[in-house]
């Protein structure tokens, strides 16, 4: 259970949800995690909570790609997440593409980022090649801490970023030269920037670190700037992503890791935690079955 899943809990009952829903791990995620330890819990509280459950991995450090004073800021971060996966036993600290911000994208993209506008842009307006080796420095050094804690990194490429295609995902793992880097496949970024079958099942198997299962309404992706609060908006289950087609693609990879729930429905956020989560766990297991 990725803790989207229960959007307005904490970590505390996120937990107790994965547990009584039936899930046999949980993807522990940022902004609820650093909330939890900024409150001034410790780490070393979770694992008593976490008993019976594994964590499957933590996220996520955003705007990987970030230099300058930025870059600092990110590979501290990294630190960060690397001590916490080693308190709670996590094997794998998750990366993702920048900027997370859409609005900075779609403004980028129209031609009005204003004047003295200071939001992130990361690698808005590189080239293609420039952009994958700035990222892939940074995904080199972030391997390097990993490792150092006996930790793997999955990379999630974000379908609005300007480096949001599974080859460009592969290509940035490549330049890193890292082999404890391997990649978050998450059926929503793929299927909205046009990722194919045919490609995610020519991956080898050891690249795939964990599978969000996500679903996502199929509005204009040809020319639009991808809205998650808006294209991601639905049920899983309930959206035009065939879902079972994708499974099934990855699958005879003979991938054999985690399947993991991430959902972004504003309905589903106003229910009752337990119902969301115990439906979307029996929608993986007949999905994966």
């Amino acid at each position: 259970m990725n803790v989207t899943t229960t959007f307005y809990g904490n970590v505390v009952n996120d937990i107790a949800v994965a547990k009584a829903a039936g899930f046999g791990g949980i993807e522990l995620q940022s902004p609820k995690l650093y909330r939890y330890l900024d409150a001034g819990f410790p780490a070393e509280s979770l694992p008593p909570l976490l008993e019976g459950l594994t964590v499957t991995g933590l996220g996520a450090v955003l705007d990987a790609e970030r230099q300058g004073e930025g870059r600092e800021a990110f590979l501290a971060e990294v630190r960060r997440m690397c001590g916490v996966a080693v308190v709670v036993g996590a094997p794998i600290v998750q990366l993702c593409t920048g900027p997370v911000d859409w609005e900075v994208v779609k403004d980028f993209r129209a031609g009005r980022p204003a004047a003295g506008d200071a939001r992130y842009r990361g690698t808005l307006g590189r080239s293609e090649s420039e952009a994958i080796d700035v990222l892939a420095g940074n995904v080199r050094e972030a391997a390097d801490i990993a490792a150092d804690h006996g930790l793997e990194l999955y990379l999630e490429p974000l379908a609005w970023s300007n480096l949001n295609r599974h080859r460009q995902a592969l290509e940035v793992i490549e330049r890193a030269g890292r082999e404890n880097v391997g990649i978050t496949l998450d059926t929503w970024h793929y299927w909205t920037v046009g990722d194919t079958l045919e490609e995610v099942a020519a991956t080898p198997k050891e690249l795939i670190k964990t599978v969000h299962l996500s679903d996502g309404l199929d509005l204009d992706r040809a020319t639009e700037v991808p809205d998650q609060s808006v294209h991601r908006d639905v049920v899983i289950g309930g959206g035009a992503i065939p879902l079972q087609q994708w499974v099934d693609a990855i699958k005879s990879t003979g991938y054999d890791g985690w399947w993991v729930s991430e959902m972004f429905s504003t309905k589903a956020s106003e229910h009752d935690f337990l119902t969301v989560a115990s439906t979307m766990r029996g929608l993986l297991e007949i999905l994966v079955s």
